[in-house]
């Protein structure tokens, strides 16, 4: 039942899994398999009349999960209207019915002459027999429901969890990027009032695209026009000092990505890197695509000086545990500095999986 639950909603609706798929059914054959395996060898250990109890066992334990898992399968869309109550209620309704259902037929095939043989288990009334049967499903049952919930419940209080950190983080980022924009309009604003309008204009749609609340993850295009407009806005206060070398024709535009993951490292690669320089320098930006994922590389010139432990290199940390928050174990940010040179590279999922 662990396995079959891993095919479970994790948010939202009823908390059973979806015993239609494949895999919940797979799940359920092994478990049968492993508790007749169990009860046999409770009740004969290695003897001569094992393996008949086994074929026995298995088939009994077979068709109550299988018929458990039919019954909840067609039954789950209307569970999922129901209460956590009623559809608890009526789950373990069904779970306890398919036992007494498959038992009776158990009890009368067994019992008959069709058979050429008597079964141990069947030992006693029939009364007592269906009984014992129903308290021991009635049990499996309910820890089993009680499983799923609790599993469901965890789902949920980890994606919350995660979404809170991302937005944390993204708060961390935010406001660093805002104050430097800021301060670059305040400085063109009696130099040059027509380009401290142009950045105003650039940064409003900029942070219209990327600030929406309802939007933790967007598109690589979304996010490289993102980037690109952050460009113009340092470019007006850098002027030839500074070039950004777009190479990301390759890189599928519809993947998902944390929305402002590629601005912070551009905003690094100037802020380290560009401005340390007092001819200025040129940032690459190399997009590809490795087999089914996307690697985006950030490159920038750095001063001699100028090493991983000085300053404070916006957003790398945070870049990083929201690639892993969106997709664990499939992502991750890597720096490399050889000499004179600050290399940052991404690395994400090109499919994409929209939280």
């Amino acid at each position: 039942m662990a396995a079959a639950g891993q095919g479970g909603q994790s948010r939202g609706g009823f908390y059973l899994p979806d015993f239609c798929t494949a895999r919940s059914v797979l799940a359920i054959v092994l478990i049968a398999e492993l508790a007749a395996l169990l009860l046999t060898l409770a009740r004969y250990g290695i003897a001569q009349r094992f393996w008949g109890d086994l074929a026995r066992t298995s088939l009994f334990m077979l068709w109550i999960g299988l018929g458990s898992a039919a019954l909840l399968c067609w039954t789950r869309p209307w569970l999922q209207r129901q209460g956590l109550l009623l559809g608890s209620s009526v789950a373990l309704g069904l779970l306890v019915g398919a036992t007494l259902a498959v038992s009776e037929a158990a009890w009368q095939l067994l019992g008959s002459s069709l058979l050429e043989f008597s079964d141990a288990s069947l030992t006693g009334s029939h009364a007592a027999f269906l009984w014992r049967n129903l308290a021991v499903g009635a049990i499996i049952g309910g820890l089993a429901l009680r499983y799923f919930y609790v599993q469901q419940q965890w789902k949920r209080n980890v994606e919350a969890e995660a979404q809170s950190r991302v937005r944390a983080l993204q708060s961390r980022i935010r406001p660093h990027f805002l104050f430097n924009s800021m301060n670059t309009i305040a400085a063109l604003t009696r130099s040059d009032p027509a380009r401290a309008e142009e950045a105003v204009t650039d940064l409003a749609d900029l942070f219209r695209a990327a600030l929406r609340e309802s939007r933790n993850s967007i598109t690589l295009a979304e996010e490289l026009e993102i980037a690109r407009t952050y460009e113009r806005i340092e470019r007006l206060r850098l002027g030839d000092r500074l070039t950004v070398d777009w190479q990301v024709r390759d890189v599928p535009g519809d993947a998902i990505v944390p929305a402002l993951v590629l601005q912070p490292l551009l905003e690094n690669a100037v802020g380290h890197g560009i401005e340390q320089l007092a001819e200025g320098g040129t940032i690459s930006v190399t997009g590809r695509l490795v087999g089914r994922h996307v690697e985006l590389c950030v490159d920038n010139p750095v001063s001699g000086s100028s090493s991983s432990g000085s300053g404070d290199r916006v957003g790398l940390d945070s870049v990083r545990q929201r690639l892993e928050l969106m997709y664990p174990g499939e992502a991750g940010l890597e720096v490399v500095e050889p000499p004179g040179r600050f290399v940052v590279t991404m690395r994400f999922p090109a499919g994409g999986r929209d939280r």
